[in-house]
């Protein structure tokens, strides 16, 4: 494992920053946790790859309030696509529903 991030998925809703760190403090130290709320994901990072490493090997799979965590080196986050422009929905469209020339709903004059 080259990281130190952790992706801890399928946690209960109801899950919060203390229960985690109690979970994980076993395994190292623990430098920050970021629960995403009502998503049942977030993610937790140690102070070392071998901590990470330890903690996911120990703890993916396990039964953590009524559900099995999945638990997984955490990915770089991706930037996120824009929407718009040529080829998408919305923008400045000719002949669309509703308007222009030759659309569904346009006033065609004879």
């Amino acid at each position: 494992m080259e990281g130190k991030r952790l992706y801890v998925g399928n946690l209960p809703y109801s899950t919060n920053e203390t229960q985690i760190r109690e979970l994980f403090a076993p395994y190292g130290t623990i430098d920050n946790v970021k629960l995403i709320e009502q998503k049942g994901f977030g993610f937790v990072e140690m102070s070392s790859s071998e901590e990470a490493q330890n903690a996911m090997d120990s703890l993916n799979q396990t039964e953590f309030g009524g559900r099995t965590l999945r638990i997984d080196e955490a990915r770089p986050m991706q930037p996120r696509r824009e929407f718009g422009g040529s080829g998408s929905f919305g923008g400045n469209r000719s002949g669309g529903y509703g308007g222009g020339s030759g659309g569904f709903g346009g006033r065609r004059r004879y």
